[in-house]
């Protein structure tokens, strides 16, 4: 798959939306929230977090951006 917008990659259902972060996004970081874990990936010219239920070692959730308050928290020292 060539390149993707971030709009086209919204599109996508969730399914291939986690098939091509896992399979092409780049693991930048980690960061836990009570029982979550949030991890953070760089996709194309885009980033993708990816939230785990630690608890439960399921993926309950995925959004992508360009910028913003989810990207501060990964980046806030």
């Amino acid at each position: 798959m060539n390149e993707l917008s971030l709009h086209e990659y919204q599109k996508l259902t969730d399914h291939d939306k986690y098939d091509l972060v896992f399979k092409k996004g780049d693991f930048i970081n980690v960061h836990f929230e009570g029982d979550s874990r949030f991890v953070l990936y760089s996709l194309y010219l885009f980033f993708v977090e990816v939230e785990y239920l630690v608890s439960e070692n399921k993926i309950v959730g995925i959004d992508s951006f360009l910028d913003g308050k989810k990207l501060d928290t990964h980046t806030s020292i």
